[in-house]
């Protein structure tokens, strides 16, 4: 056990270093997007499946309550939390509708739509992130793996970040750290300067 928790800990730590070293510049530039849609007036919608969904609403409870720093609430929304919407739009539908359906209900030209997929191919992030393309809205995702930038989902992403590793939890540890800094880094230049 003590094997598993210590190599558990460096392959965790490898994975968001490897992240950091590649994405920083694209870090910065997620957030000031995320800065610019607020002070524009828009919106961030979110959205994943799974550990991905928890991540969505994880993220939007940072932005409208508060992070670090007590201040207005920003509007942010995670598409994954109501589910009557998700579940009559997967019956009457299909699941791959399920974020597409609230893009086109709640999506407005100057919002932000984020995609979060540990993957880079869930069917129903990329179709979301195609659909807000074509309303307008600006895109970004959390990928991670081996996506080249032929990818679907980089495609309609204008910003893609990209965690270079295959193991599946510490793709989620590092989205989790990098949502965790997107917030500091909006709360930090929207109030505390």
């Amino acid at each position: 056990m003590n094997t598993i928790i210590t190599t558990d800990l460096q392959e965790s730590i490898k994975a968001k270093e490897a992240f950091v070293q590649e994405s920083t510049d694209i870090i910065i530039a997620l957030a000031r997007q995320i800065i610019a849609t607020f002070q524009a007036g828009g919106k961030l919608l979110i959205f994943g499946n799974g550990g991905s969904a928890a991540d969505a609403q994880h993220m939007a409870a940072e932005f409208v309550n508060r992070f670090l720093i007590n201040r207005r609430p920003l509007p942010a929304i995670a598409l994954t939390t109501d589910t009557s919407v998700i579940t009559s739009i997967g019956n009457d539908f299909s699941f791959e509708q399920i974020f597409v359906k609230q893009i086109q209900a709640l999506g407005r030209r100057g919002d932000l739509a984020l995609g979060i997929s540990t993957s880079g191919t869930s069917a129903n992030v990329v179709k979301a992130l195609d659909m807000a393309k074509e309303i307008g809205l600006k895109t970004a995702a959390l990928t991670g793996g081996s996506i080249a930038p032929s990818a679907e989902i980089a495609s309609y992403s204008d910003i893609i970040l990209n965690v270079p590793s295959d193991a599946t939890p510490h793709i989620q540890e590092t989205h989790l750290w990098v949502e965790h800094v997107l917030c500091e880094l909006v709360e930090t230049e929207l109030f505390a300067k």
